[in-house]
């Protein structure tokens, strides 16, 4: 839209109609008061609690960086409609109004942390570490980078989430789950099951004679809809992101080489030594309880005498790295094996050090990780330029140019993909290999249409700009086109059918009495076993159908099931049932107290949220939800 008016004000007749806009817009103003013309839900809001507003754009960031977490972790883009199927859609929209409550809640109660505190938390993650053990700035600002925050955002947001973390932990305190739930629990997750099984396949089903034209076309009347061409859109994309950028950035070897010194103990396995230490007040005592040590007395003798238990003294298999004082470390690193340092002054007194066992280090050389270094190094200095190129790429785009003309003009590499449907694929079936893994351009464009000026993606620390190029609408197809896919779906679908009444004959006749031995001699199946089973086991060569089927089976019962993808039909008979007795005191037991007591705290956060909606007012713009998340394009 601001494009579009930035456009229609270039000319003269544009500004003229532009200035006639903008007064009728400050007139309505003085009139009515801003209030009123924004009063209910706008177009940018999709949610308000409380006091607090949840903007369409805010939430349509949080809901395509969930999706795109999702496709990385998948190795391909989920789809909205996968999305809302799977109710993500929901959960995420639930997710932002709970945070929001208890943010709401949290003013209220006059909850806040210092800003000391905050500092002490993020400079204890570990995740901002280097290779020292200590916060390192610069591993800090590409860690937020990476998942788009500014420095400020980020320490706002952590704020934020510990205020949350208080109000949680003080309405969860005190939930233990009672005895009898643990019990039945470990009963369900322990019970043991053991079964007989015969496997049906299509030589049991028999010969199955051609369809005739006449039962083949029938067949195809009453299931259209599965062989119905989906719709496809012709797509075009470029994205601007620092990996992409990277890829064309030269990188010398002495830039590298220069990373690779800098990383050299990280990069390969550096040596570790069992590291002993015995820490001293002053000079004098250290000297004289090295002149002991040297006369016979023990290591660990001293370290009794002086009170010390094992843990006081034993630094473990450590590499020098992790050695937080830098003198106790050279000398550490500097003994052979069986070796006592002489008294070493150090920051926090006087050390007396011992060595244990060693583990050599494995350096690894330059050659073997040169490419993997280069490549880092470009994309880091390639992130430098997204934000030039972003705004290259909308000055191209506000002037009229499409995407590909756009990034022809900067240089960059477009992708046109002739015709792809809803999930991705092409019209051969096959998955797009040309979109990058976690980019869900494909939802974004059916939520498109062609001539529509869209908003670039935010994928991978960059952007991506598309252009919906065509659109082949859904269609029904002539059996003529896919003669060969309906004749294979009902030779498919009549062996499943015999196969499930011979099945069902076997188990009518187990009920009376027949053993499975002799029937599957009779229909030449061999028959097979499994023993002591769980719910959530699963036996080599037994579907998971025909293990839960036993869960619902009696001693001695007989039950049927299909195999799921393979044709098959499994007939089985239950012959052992074991419930374990429960032991309160084991590891296992223990583990899911645990599980279930966080089970329970979590049910009961929530239900204290949802009241707190409803005391301060949650409202939800369902029109601005359904857009965001796809779902009005089904009404198109």
């Amino acid at each position: 839209m601001l494009r579009g008016i930035r456009k229609a004000s270039s000319n003269w007749l544009g500004k003229t109609i532009m200035a006639v806009v903008m007064g009728v817009l400050i007139v309505s103003f003085g009139i009515w008061g801003i209030a009123d013309i924004f009063r209910g839900f706008g177009q940018s809001t999709l949610a308000t609690v409380g006091h607090t507003e949840i903007s369409t754009e805010q939430f349509r960031q949080l809901y395509t960086d969930r999706l795109q977490q999702i496709g990385r972790q998948f190795g391909r883009p989920m789809t909205m409609d996968q999305a809302r199927a799977f109710g993500l859609d929901r959960q995420v929209l639930q997710q932002t109004i709970a945070e929001a409550a208890l943010d709401e809640e949290a003013r209220r109660l006059g909850l806040a942390q210092s800003e000391e505190e905050t500092k002490r938390m993020i400079f204890s993650d570990p995740n901002f570490k280097g290779p020292n053990g200590s916060f390192d700035p610069a591993r800090f600002a590409a860690a937020i980078r990476q998942f788009g925050y500014s420095e400020a955002r980020y320490v706002a947001d952590q704020r934020k989430v510990t205020l949350r973390h208080q109000i949680a932990g003080t309405i969860s305190a005190g939930v233990t789950p009672p005895k009898v739930m643990i019990e039945a629990l470990s009963h369900f997750q322990n019970e043991q099951r053991s079964i007989e099984y015969v496997k049906l396949n299509a030589a049991q089903a028999g010969t199955i004679d051609p369809p005739s034209p006449e039962t083949l076309a029938g067949y195809f009347d009453k299931h259209k809809i599965q062989f119905r061409a989906p719709e496809y859109r012709k797509i075009a994309f470029v994205a601007i992101t620092p990996e992409e950028i990277g890829k064309w950035s030269e990188v010398s070897d002495e830039d590298a080489k220069k990373l690779y010194e800098t990383r050299r103990d990280t990069l390969g396995r550096p040596e570790k030594r069992e590291v002993q230490q015995i820490v001293f007040p002053n000079m004098e005592e250290a000297m004289a309880a090295r002149t002991r040590l040297g006369s016979g007395t023990s290591f660990d003798e001293l370290a009794k005498e002086r009170g010390l238990k094992a843990s006081d003294v034993d630094l473990g298999m450590v590499t020098k790295s992790e050695i937080i004082d830098p003198a106790i470390a050279n000398a550490a690193f500097s003994l052979p094996s069986g070796e006592i340092s002489q008294p070493v002054q150090g920051r926090f007194g006087v050390a007396v050090v011992k060595i244990g066992k060693i583990v050599p280090g494995v350096d690894v050389s330059y050659d073997s990780v040169s490419q993997r270094l280069k490549k880092e190094i470009a994309t880091d200095r390639a992130r430098k330029q997204v934000s030039d190129l972003r705004d290259k790429m909308e000055d191209e785009r506000g002037g009229g140019a499409s995407v590909i003309e756009a990034a022809k003009k900067l240089g960059l590499a477009s992708v046109t993909i002739d015709a792809v449907d809803r999930s991705g694929r092409l019209p051969n079936g096959q998955v797009a290999t040309n979109i990058p893994p976690g980019l869900d351009v494909v939802t974004q464009a059916f939520n498109s249409d062609v001539g529509v000026d869209n908003d670039p993606i935010s994928y991978h620390g960059g952007y991506v700009w598309f252009d919906v190029l065509g659109i082949t609408p859904s269609r029904e197809r002539s059996l003529d086109e896919v003669k060969d896919q309906v004749e294979a779906k009902w030779h498919e679908d009549q062996v499943a059918s015999r196969l499930r009444t011979k099945a069902t004959e076997m188990v009518q006749k187990l009920d009376h009495g027949a053993k499975l031995a002799d029937e599957a001699a009779a229909a030449g199946l061999k028959v097979e076993t499994a023993a002591g089973f769980k719910r959530d086991a699963t036996p080599p060569g037994v579907p998971a159908s025909a293990i839960s089927a036993a869960f619902r089976t009696a001693k001695d019962g007989a039950g049927q099931t299909p195999s799921a993808g393979n044709g098959e039909w499994v007939v089985f008979r239950v012959t052992d049932i074991t419930v374990p007795p429960v032991d309160m005191a084991s590891d296992d037991i223990k583990k899911m107290k645990g599980q279930l007591q966080r089970s329970l705290q979590d049910e009961q956060i929530a239900q204290y949220v949802a009241k707190l909606e409803t005391q301060i007012g949650t409202s939800i713009n369902e029109a601005a939800f359904a857009q965001v998340t796809g779902a009005n394009s089904n009404d198109n």
